[in-house]
C-alpha cells in the first residue's frame, strides 16, 4: 500500500547533503519518490508501506552520516512536524551555539597568534615568543576535532559510500591546513629553507571552522524565521476541549475529541475542533481563516471551524471534524507539502550539485600542483597548499541548497498568512507565465447565492413599505429566494411585522396578512389568474429576467403594489479584482453555463469583456483547452465540482475555498477568503517569489563562478591578489546568509491587488 511520510533530516547543510539523502532514500527498497528540502531540514517519502518499513527509510539516511527521526503520531495528526519547533535545552540550534562561542572563544587567540605579523613592530615581537605554535596547536585542536567534528564525520562517511558534499570540501581544506601546520611545528627543520622559518596556518583551520559555524548558526535563525507561518498556525490550535457528557462539562485533550461529540465554548475560548452550533449564539473572530477583522454572529446551524476566537457569548455545538480533518490542519497540511515540494527551477541547482564537489576537488588538484611547480621553491608548498584550501573553503555549495527551498517556504508560508494557499514549487512556477486567466460565474465572480437586488414600487406605494410588507409573510419560508427577501429587508432597516394565514404555493409564491392587509409575493401567472391587473408589473417583470434576476411580484388587497428582483449578485470585490488582472496585462474570460443576457449583464458590472456563455461542464475544459492552443498559459478560477476538470486542465488552477472539495483538490492554489482580489494578489507573490529564487541561483553561481578562480590564484600574476582561505570561509558563510535573507524579503511589502486585512470580504462558508 502506497503511504507518504515526512520526516525531519539532520546535518544537512548544502546542495550536494541534499543530493545524498535523496539518492540515500530513493536507492532503499520499496521507495517510489523521495524529494528532500534543506530550507524545511525534511524528506517527503512516498514508499510502499508493504515492502518497507520505516525503521529501513532512517537506517538508509542514517547510513550516509546524517540524522533521520520519524515524527510523532500525534503531530503527524495534526500536520505539524518536528521541523517545525523552537529549539529547547539540547535541541540543534543549543548545541550549535555551545560549540560556535567555544570555537570563537579558542579561535580569537589564535588569529592574534597567527597574524601577529601584521601588527606592529613591538607587538609582533611581543607575540614572537618561544613555544607560540604550541598554543596555537592546542587551542586548534578543540575547535577542529570537536566544534568542526561534524564536518569531518561527515566526509568520512561520504567517503566510504564513494561520494563527496560540502564536509568533504571543508573537512579537506581545514586538515590540510593543520596537518601541514603540525608537522612545520613539529619538524620546523624538514620545511625550512634558506634559513627562514616555515609558516604555520593554524589560524586558517580555526578560522574557517568558525566561521562556517557562524554562517550556520545565522542560516539556522534565518531558516526559523522563514518557517514562523507553520508555527503561528500550530499555535492557533487549543489544547483542549470542553466536552459534554452526561450533561455534565468535561475538559479533555483534545485529541481524545471524536466526531459527533458535544462541546461547550465559553467567551474568550478558542474553537477546539469544526462543528456545527447547536445551542446558543454568539460571534466568532475567523480573522485566522477569512483576514476580516470583525466577528462573525454564529446561530444555531451555522458551522464553527477549530482555531478560532469565541468573543461574546457561550455555545455548544457538535464536532463534526477533528484531527487530521479540520480545516485549519488541511491548511497546516497544504503549506507543509507546498514546502516540502521542489520548483521546477530546482532542477538545475540539482543537476549542478552531482557534479560540484568532484570539480572542484579536481580544480584544487589541479591549483596545488600549478603552484607547487610554478611559484617560487621557497614558498611554494605554503603557496600551494594555501591556494588549494581557499578553492575547496570558497567552492563550498551551501547558497546553492539554500537558494530555491528557502524562498519557497517564505512566498508559501506568506501566503498562507494572507489566506492564499499554494501547492508547491510548480504551482508557483506556473503562476509566473500566467497570460489568461479563466474565471467560472457563480461563486467565483458573483456571490453564489440569491441577494435582493432591486425593488420597483407601482400603483403610489412605498418601496420600504412593499419591502416590509413582502418579508413579512416570506420571513416564514424556508425557500432560498424568501430568505434572500428577509435579508434585504433587514439590511435595508425597514423592520418586520407579524403575520398571519401563512400559505404556501408550491411552484407559485406566498400569501399572508400582514397589518390588516392580504399580501401575495409571487409569480406574474399567478397573479394574473387571481383577477388582478399585472399590466403595470410586467415590464418591470420583463427588464429584471432579462439581467437574469428572479422576479417576485407582489400584490397588496388584490392591488398590483410593485416588483422585488432577487439575483445572484456580483461580489463587492470581484470588479477591483479584474480590474487589477488587466492591469497585469491578463486577458480575462467568464466561463459558465448561464444564458448568455445573464452572462453578458454579470461580465459588464465586472469589467470583463470577453464571455463565454452556455457552456456544458463537460465542454468547458475544451474551451480551456483551446485558450491554450492559441498560445495562452491559462489559469482557470473556480469554486464547483463541474470546474474540477478545467481546473485540472488548466496551467495553474485556483479554487475558491468556499468551493467543493473536489474542486479544491484539482486546484494549485485555494483562495481561503474566497476573495476575487486574492487571484491578482497570488500571481503577484508566485512572480515575486520566482523572481527571488532566480536572485538566489544567480548569487550562489555568480559567487562560486567569481570566487573559485580568485581563490586558485588566478589574477596573481597581474594584481598580486591571493585569497586567504579565512577570507574565503567567511565569504562563504556570508553567502549563505545572504540568499536566505533575500529569501526573508518576501515576508514585507503588500501583495499586489489584495485588499487589507480588515476591509477582505467575509464568506462564513470558507472551507479548505
Amino acid at each position: 500500500m502506497q503511504a507518504t511520510i515526512k520526516i525531519p533530516i539532520e546535518g544537512m547543510s548544502c546542495a550536494s547533503c541534499v543530493r545524498s539523502v535523496e539518492n540515500a532514500l530513493k536507492g532503499t527498497d520499496g521507495v517510489e519518490s523521495a524529494s528532500v528540502n534543506l530550507a524545511t531540514s525534511s524528506a517527503s517519502v512516498t514508499y510502499d508501506s508493504d515492502a518497507t518499513e520505516l525503521r529501513d527509510l532512517v537506517a538508509a539516511v542514517e547510513s550516509i552520516g546524517y540524522g533521520a527521526r520519524l515524527p510523532d503520531d500525534d503531530q503527524a495528526g495534526h500536520g505539524g512536524d518536528h521541523a517545525h519547533e523552537h529549539d529547547h535545552g539540547d535541541g540543534p540550534g543549543e548545541r550549535l551555539r555551545t560549540k560556535l562561542t567555544w570555537a570563537i572563544v579558542l579561535s580569537i587567540p589564535v588569529a592574534i597568534l597567527g597574524m601577529a605579523h601584521l601588527l606592529p613592530a613591538a607587538a609582533a615581537e611581543a607575540l614572537h615568543f618561544p613555544g607560540n605554535r604550541y598554543v596555537q596547536l592546542v587551542l586548534t585542536i578543540p575547535v577542529l576535532f570537536w566544534a568542526g567534528w561534524q564536518f569531518h564525520s561527515g566526509a568520512w562517511k561520504q567517503l566510504r559510500h564513494r561520494s563527496a558534499d560540502m564536509n568533504t570540501l571543508i573537512s579537506v581544506g581545514t586538515l590540510a591546513a593543520f596537518v601541514y601546520s603540525a608537522a612545520a611545528t613539529f619538524a620546523p627543520g624538514y620545511f625550512s629553507s634558506a634559513g627562514h622559518e616555515a609558516g604555520v596556518y593554524y589560524e586558517v583551520a580555526a578560522l574557517v571552522v568558525t566561521l562556517i559555524l557562524v554562517g550556520r548558526y545565522l542560516e539556522h535563525r534565518a531558516k526559523g524565521r522563514a518557517s514562523a507561518a507553520i508555527r503561528r498556525l500550530l499555535e492557533l490550535q487549543a489544547n483542549t476541549a470542553r466536552v459534554v457528557r452526561d450533561g455534565e462539562e468535561q475538559e479533555i485533550p483534545l485529541d481524545e475529541v471524536n466526531p459527533g461529540d458535544i462541546l461547550a465554548v465559553k467567551p474568550g475560548e478558542k474553537v477546539p475542533v469544526d462543528g456545527e452550533l447547536t445551542e446558543g449564539e454568539s460571534s466568532i473572530d475567523e480573522s485566522m481563516l477569512t483576514g476580516e477583522s470583525v466577528p462573525v454572529d454564529k446561530q444555531p446551524g451555522d458551522e464553527v471551524y477549530g482555531g478560532t476566537v469565541n468573543t461574546t457569548g457561550s455555545f455548544r455545538y457538535t464536532a463534526t471534524k477533528v484531527g487530521k480533518d479540520t480545516l485549519l490542519a488541511g491548511i497546516i497540511r497544504l503549506v507543509e507539502e507546498a514546502q516540502a515540494q521542489k520548483a521546477p527551477v530546482q532542477r538545475l541547482a540539482d543537476t549542478i550539485s552531482a557534479y560540484f564537489v568532484p570539480i572542484v576537488i579536481g580544480i584544487a588538484v589541479v591549483t596545488f600542483a600549478v603552484w607547487y611547480f610554478a611559484a617560487d621553491p621557497e614558498t611554494a608548498l605554503a603557496s600551494a597548499l594555501i591556494s588549494a584550501v581557499a578553492v575547496l573553503v570558497i567552492a563550498c555549495p551551501c547558497a546553492l541548497g539554500l537558494a530555491t527551498p528557502t524562498a519557497i517556504m517564505v512566498g508559501t508560508g506568506r501566503g498562507a498568512e494572507q489566506g492564499i494557499l499554494i501547492r508547491g514549487g510548480e504551482a508557483l512556477e506556473a503562476a509566473v507565465g500566467i497570460t489568461a486567466v479563466v474565471l467560472d460565474k457563480t461563486g467565483t465572480i458573483t456571490e453564489g447565492r440569491p441577494r435582493l437586488s432591486e425593488v420597483a414600487a407601482l400603483n403610489g406605494f412605498d418601496e420600504s413599505e412593499l419591502l416590509r410588507l413582502a418579508a413579512s409573510v416570506e420571513r416564514h419560508s424556508e425557500h432560498p429566494l424568501a430568505r434572500a427577501v428577509v435579508e434585504g429587508a433587514k439590511e435595508r432597516d425597514t423592520g418586520l411585522a407579524e403575520s398571519s394565514g401563512f400559505n404556501s404555493l408550491t411552484g407559485k409564491g406566498v400569501t399572508g396578512r400582514v397589518g390588516g392587509h392580504d399580501v401575495a409575493v409571487a409569480r406574474l401567472s399567478w397573479l394574473a389568474e387571481q383577477g388582478i391587473d399585472t399590466s403595470g408589473m410586467q415590464e418591470v417583470h420583463d427588464e429584471q429576467s432579462g439581467r437574469g434576476a428572479t422576479a417576485l411580484c407582489v400584490a397588496v388587497d388584490n392591488t398590483a403594489a410593485g416588483v422585488i428582483a432577487v439575483s445572484d449578485t456580483i461580489k463587492d470585490t470581484s470588479r477591483e479584482a479584474i480590474a487589477r488582472l488587466h492591469d497585469m496585462g491578463i486577458r480575462v474570460i467568464m466561463l459558465t453555463g448561464d444564458n448568455s443576457a445573464v452572462a453578458q449583464h454579470i461580465a459588464k458590472q465586472a469589467g470583463i469583456d470577453e464571455v463565454i456563455a452556455e457552456v456544458y461542464p463537460e465542454d468547458k475544459v475544451a474551451k480551456v483547452k483551446a485558450l491554450q492552443d492559441e498560445g495562452h498559459r491559462v489559469a482557470m478560477v473556480g469554486d464547483g465540482i463541474n470546474d474540477a476538470p478545467a481546473l485540472a486542465q488548466a496551467h495553474l488552477g485556483i479554487a475558491m475555498g468556499s468551493g467543493t472539495d473536489v474542486a479544491i483538490e484539482a486546484a494549485g492554489i485555494t483562495l481561503i477568503r474566497s476573495d476575487l482580489r486574492d487571484v491578482p494578489a497570488a500571481l503577484s507573490l508566485a512572480r515575486a517569489t520566482m523572481r527571488t529564487i532566480k536572485q538566489n541561483l544567480f548569487f550562489a553561481f555568480f559567487y562560486n563562478v567569481l570566487g573559485i578562480p580568485l581563490a586558485a590564484g588566478v589574477l596573481y600574476p597581474l594584481t598580486g591578489w591571493l585569497l586567504s582561505p579565512v577570507i574565503a570561509g567567511g565569504a562563504m558563510a556570508l553567502s549563505s546568509v545572504s540568499v536566505v535573507t533575500n529569501s526573508l524579503r518576501l515576508k514585507r511589502g503588500k501583495l499586489g491587488g489584495q485588499a487589507p486585512r480588515s476591509a477582505v470580504h467575509h464568506d462564513s462558508r470558507a472551507s479548505a
